[in-house]
């Protein structure tokens, strides 16, 4: 149940393939959503295996990276805000694309809520004396539920478009899901 709720409810990821269904579609949001949860699935596998331990002994870490997650944010929010698809819908621009795999993958590195459902999966409902069996189990867990989660964002986004044909309505959507990815770094910023 956790792994659902943490990976169905707003966040970063969230509102980004929402964007993304919406100015490009779900096919071609697929990379997106992959590269989420294969991301993710190797983040839980690293904080499972000791990474955590990492920040305790070096908590510097954790601001630095909470600073590149902000600016990375800020990035991806301005490329939302700036997205949408050629005159006739039927295909992307070429000046816009969607986060490809390897952007969403590295992504889930700076994302706040990924650490804090990692670090949070593993302190409280993995005992700490589990083996390498029992990490793997909740990684591919974690993988299993997070991978249509996701999803649902983006195929939601999909069809939405058919409602934001209007090129004003769409910016504004997009102004809008830009604006909730900035908003979502307040808690971040606010430790």
């Amino acid at each position: 149940m956790f792994a659902l709720v943490t990976s169905i409810t707003p966040g970063p990821n969230n509102f980004m393939l929402l964007a993304s269904g919406v100015n490009f579609g779900f096919r071609l949001s697929i990379p997106h959503m992959l590269g989420i949860s294969v991301g993710f699935l190797i983040m839980v596998l690293g904080v499972g295996l000791g990474l955590a331990e990492v920040f305790e002994q070096f908590p510097w870490i954790y601001d630095v990276l909470k600073w590149i997650g902000a600016a990375y944010m800020l990035y991806l929010a301005w490329c939302i805000a700036n997205s949408g698809p050629s005159e006739d819908m039927k295909s992307p621009s070429r000046s816009s694309s969607p986060l490809s795999f390897l952007g969403a993958a590295a992504f889930q590195w700076v994302n706040p809520k990924a650490w804090i459902m990692a670090v949070g999966a593993f302190s409280t409902y993995v005992p700490a004396s589990s083996g390498i069996e029992v990490i793997v189990l909740t990684a591919l867990l974690f993988a299993a539920v997070n991978l249509p989660s996701v999803g649902v964002w983006a195929l939601f986004g999909s069809r939405l478009r058919h409602f934001l044909q209007n090129p004003l309505n769409r910016k504004l959507f997009n102004y809008g899901m830009a604006s909730l990815l900035v908003a979502s770094l307040y808690p971040l910023l606010k430790q």
